[in-house]
């Protein structure tokens, strides 16, 4: 197949790590990953805090920059992340639709269909939930809201990671639980998504795993904040990562946590 990345901006310029490791793991299984080079914000920050007439043309350009996929210049689109994922798929034509634009929304519609969160592109539209990944660590996954309430994914992630080589996958108590970043919820209401936060890292903690895993490195790079802050000595990966890693290439973590004795030697200095 012919793929085209959406990257998405938390990527692009804060984790790419994400879609590099979508690459790698998509041309690994045998299929050519294309870069529209004019692709920018999907619109969901605007969307999200009731800016639409401000977000309507940051969809127009992501629907023109994607829109080749209708005439069958790729096969389909693949996003590392279930929240821009649900955002071109549930709010761009609404958009375009409520600021009167019709055609904007046919085509927002239209590229939407050919549009799949990567563990979906995986298991439905690829067949697999083994893909030849090798990750020899204790793994815990957190199922982003954007990911399992507006996409759906459902327990495709967790079919993919039980199927990897090597892992030692423990499940994380109160997943489905919102690990409190939401956007721009984490800084309109900064008490109650720290407290939200906080149990998330405690059941994180709970669990042993060297590694927290998600598809959204929006909601790991909250949790990565308060884990590192805190010393837990966890990890934090994107799913991508993981189903990249293999024998001859392992997964090395992009930045290393602070080490809770390193901590505690500073704290008593």
């Amino acid at each position: 197949m012919r793929i085209a990345l959406f990257a998405t901006c938390i990527a692009d310029a804060m984790f790419p790590q994400a879609p590099v490791a979508t690459t790698r793991l998509l041309e690994r299984l045998g299929h050519q990953v294309v870069f529209p080079p004019g692709q920018a914000c999907c619109g969901q920050m605007q969307v999200n805090t009731g800016y639409y007439r401000e977000a309507l043309p940051v969809i127009r350009n992501h629907v023109q920059t994607f829109a080749p996929v209708l005439d069958g210049e790729w096969d389909a689109i693949v996003v590392p992340s279930g929240s821009c994922a649900g955002s071109a798929r549930h709010q761009q034509a609404m958009v375009a639709d409520r600021q009167g634009d019709r055609r904007l929304a046919r085509d927002a519609a239209a590229v939407a269909s050919h549009t799949y969160e990567l563990s979906e592109l995986l298991v439905d539209v690829l067949g697999l939930t083994e893909v030849g990944a090798w990750f020899p660590h204790p793994v815990t996954y957190h199922p982003t809201c954007h990911s399992l309430r507006i996409v759906g994914v459902g327990d495709r992630p967790l079919r993919l990671l039980r199927a990897v080589d090597g892992i030692d996958l423990r499940e994380l108590p109160e997943a489905t639980a919102c690990c409190g970043f939401g956007g721009t919820f984490a800084l309109k209401n900064a008490e109650t998504s720290a407290a939200m936060t906080q149990a998330k890292v405690d059941h994180v903690v709970g669990t042993g795993a060297e590694v927290l895993t998600a598809g959204d490195y929006s909601c790991l790079m909250s949790l990565a904040g308060a884990l590192s802050r805190q010393g837990t000595g966890v990890h934090v990966a994107h799913l991508a990562e993981i189903l990249a890693a293999t024998r001859d290439r392992p997964w090395v973590p992009a930045v290393l946590p602070i080490d809770r004795t390193e901590v505690r030697g500073r704290a008593r200095r």
